[in-house]
């Protein structure tokens, strides 16, 4: 059930406007005058509040002022017995929703109140998907270590450049956020950054996702499909966890290096693309080529500027930092005021192994967020970590 605030000095508008609004299912309260308005404002949430511009002690141009100052995004309708274009204009460029003049119309009242709601909710779901597709993809590589030191100074050497890149580490160590710095630093940063998961997609589909298929060209194929390399071209294909993918497509891979050309799935016409490869890998290709699962010529192809990224055990000089990192947009994340943490806890966290990482680092300070006080004391991170030393 919506809310909504009624600022007026008249009473029987009030009382009139209450009587409407609860028979169309409203929550309402009222207020005599703006600074009675403001209190409530202040004390409670609302979703829409119709505000009365000529009142006692404080006028509705002043609620408005005050309202916006504290942030407030409730959408304000304003209504006047005097009013004019010019007080319209000047209420909405103060941030107000609409205007209405004096005696009140029911019908476009209640058409502004819904129009009002409406975007309200629109606008909150477009903050909600943000949120969630800002969620995890923060691309800034946190730490101070002297291992990330020479891996920011690397890449503010080669993302200027179309060399390819080698990204080795474990599991959630970061390698994806090198290959995205790469790219966000590279000419080709206004261009797309498409991401392969060459782990995830089943040997008999890679072929499919990276180069496309022509309508037709085995069971399930409808309509044509742009593979991976046209949905970049002239921006970055990642391809993760490139270790694991098929011989067949590593010799396709390595022609599309080679040529700058690919042919979709089903047709021999061949098309140019321009994309620089980034790949990335949690398994020792070296040993995958001596055991035959992985191309050494494609190897060489890729492996021109090599960067390893360290584990969290290797660089636990950083967990401090990262840790505060996390706090800062998780809670942003939740909507949640920012939490502290104690240096004992801190300490804490710099005694666990870390198998998995900076992801698995993540995962507890939100775990330690949600379950903890306000500041995350080392008592916290006993009770909510599993993880031994």
């Amino acid at each position: 059930m919506s809310k909504i605030l009624v600022i007026d000095d008249e009473r029987p508008i009030r009382s009139t406007l209450r009587e409407i609004l609860e028979f169309e299912k409203f929550q309402v309260d009222d207020a005599e005058d703006g600074k009675a308005g403001l209190a409530l404002i202040k004390k409670n949430a609302y979703d829409i509040i119709l505000c009365d511009i000529k009142m006692p002690k404080m006028d509705g141009m002043e609620v408005l002022e005050e309202s916006m100052k504290l942030g407030l995004e409730t959408p304000f309708i304003m209504i006047s017995g005097h009013g004019n274009v010019e007080t319209a204009v000047e209420a909405i460029k103060k941030g107000a929703y609409d205007f209405i003049q004096k005696p009140l119309d029911l019908n476009r009242t209640l058409v502004t109140l819904r129009n009002a709601l409406d975007k309200e909710s629109f606008v909150k779901e477009i903050k909600t998907l943000k949120r969630k597709v800002s969620k995890g993809k923060f691309t800034e590589i946190v730490g101070q270590s002297k291992s990330i030191l020479a891996i920011k100074e690397m890449i503010s050497k080669v993302a200027p450049t179309d060399a390819r890149v080698l990204i080795t580490g474990g599991n959630g160590s970061g390698k994806e956020l090198v290959a995205r710095q790469l790219h966000e630093k590279s000419e080709r940063a206004k261009s797309p950054f498409v991401e392969v998961n060459c782990a995830a997609i089943p040997s008999e589909l890679i072929e499919s996702e990276l180069f496309g298929h022509e309508k037709g060209a085995f069971t399930s194929a409808h309509k044509l499909r742009q593979g991976k390399f046209e949905q970049a071209n002239e921006g970055t294909l990642f391809l993760d966890e490139i270790g694991d993918m098929s011989l067949s497509a590593q010799a396709k891979v390595l022609r599309a290096l080679q040529e700058n050309k690919i042919s979709r799935v089903g047709s021999d016409k061949e098309i140019k693309v321009n994309v620089r490869i980034l790949a990335a890998t949690n398994k020792d290709l070296q040993k995958e080529i001596k055991e035959g699962n992985f191309r050494e010529d494609l190897f060489h192809r890729l492996n021109v500027i090599p960067i390893n990224v360290p584990s969290l055990n290797d660089r636990k000089d950083d967990i401090p930092i990262l840790v505060t990192h996390f706090l800062s947009i998780i809670c942003s994340d939740q909507g949640l005021p920012v939490k502290s943490i104690a240096e004992d806890a801190l300490s804490l966290l710099q005694e666990i192994n870390w198998t998995g990482n900076i992801r698995e680092l993540r995962n507890i300070v939100e775990r330690l967020i949600i379950l903890g006080d306000k500041k995350i004391t080392a008592n916290d991170v006993k009770s909510y970590t599993t993880i031994q030393a």
